[in-house]
């Protein structure tokens, strides 16, 4: 009875955990996106790139994660053969979106920052729809792939009714591991890491000409920027390391309930700090919220407001 009783507690507090997860990563990226689809200023080719990534993670906050919240909560899989076929391919599709909306705003940065003279003809908002069109329709198809064996066979290894069971051979887990894993994160850190070298050679420039007045500020700077590279790419290996370790490890990527969740719902938390990390810190984010909070965003000509 004391056993059943400290279980059923346990499954509470769980439940409680995922919604509050669940509804701050609807909120926050539902924040984002009304910000930069409201204001006229927002309408940036870098802020397009923001509201890709905050779209696919709202629609991770509002139909992933009450799935793999409850895939972890309940011993047994209550939403019947098509879901089962259907949850992992949601989720992987959102996710590799997320993935290569970041990628994308890499690239923008990268050319924002080394080659700011030819940014405007290099980036406009028509190539970068097209880039975001590009990036949904390839995971969209790439997942399909990966995938295609579970999909069309969802209880092939499932041992009792009421059971989904992901497979993924080690061919597959170590191609998506290089396509999914590997290559963004690779190209992100080479990116940032070369926007981090020329962010400091333009501040030893300005220093070069005002050294004592320069300094603190420079100092500041360098600091910032090498802490923001340190979080984006920390969190992001941290977030898809404990799901790509099989890979590693050379074994096929066999994940039954509680396993597959668990890792499932460690992958899915990024979701929740991608807006923190690529919008929080923005001045023009902060604004947003305090006329959408304060319900100013109703008033005429709102859309007019001076953000930025």
């Amino acid at each position: 009875m004391v056993l059943y009783s400290v279980n059923t507690l346990v499954k509470k507090a769980h439940q409680h955990l995922y919604c509050i997860i669940s509804l701050l990563t609807v909120v926050l990226n539902l924040l984002v996106v009304v910000s930069i689809s409201h204001f006229k200023q927002l309408h940036t080719p870098t802020n397009a790139l923001l509201l890709s990534l905050a779209m696919s993670d709202l629609l991770v906050g509002l139909l992933v994660m009450p799935i793999e919240g409850l895939r972890y909560i309940e011993t047994c899989w209550l939403l019947g053969r098509l879901m089962c076929a259907l949850s992992p391919y949601l989720s992987y599709c959102l996710i590799s979106v997320s993935l290569g909306s970041m990628v994308l705003i890499s690239v923008d940065r990268y050319i924002a920052i080394c080659d700011p003279l030819l940014y405007s003809s290099k980036i406009t908002v028509n190539r970068v729809k097209l880039s975001v069109c590009v990036c949904w329709a390839c995971s969209l198809l790439y997942n399909g792939c990966i995938l295609m064996e579970h999909i069309g066979w969802p209880d092939r290894f499932s041992s009792c009714h009421g059971e989904c069971v992901v497979f993924i051979s080690q061919t597959s887990g170590t191609v998506d591991f290089f396509l999914s894993f590997l290559g963004p994160c690779g190209v992100m850190f080479v990116l940032y890491m070369r926007v981090f070298v020329v962010a400091v050679s333009q501040v030893r420039a300005i220093q070069s000409q005002a050294a004592v007045r320069a300094a603190p500020a420079a100092k500041k700077s360098e600091l910032k920027a090498a802490r923001t590279l340190g979080i984006l790419i920390a969190v992001f290996v941290m977030c898809f390391c404990p799901y790509y370790y099989p890979s590693l490890a050379g074994v096929d990527t066999f994940l039954s309930l509680p396993s597959y969740a668990m890792v499932c719902w460690i992958m899915l938390i990024n979701a929740c700090v991608n807006p923190v990390i690529y919008v929080l810190f923005y001045p023009w984010f902060r604004r947003a919220i305090r006329f959408i909070v304060s319900l100013r965003i109703l008033q005429p000509h709102s859309r007019d407001v001076k953000i930025l």
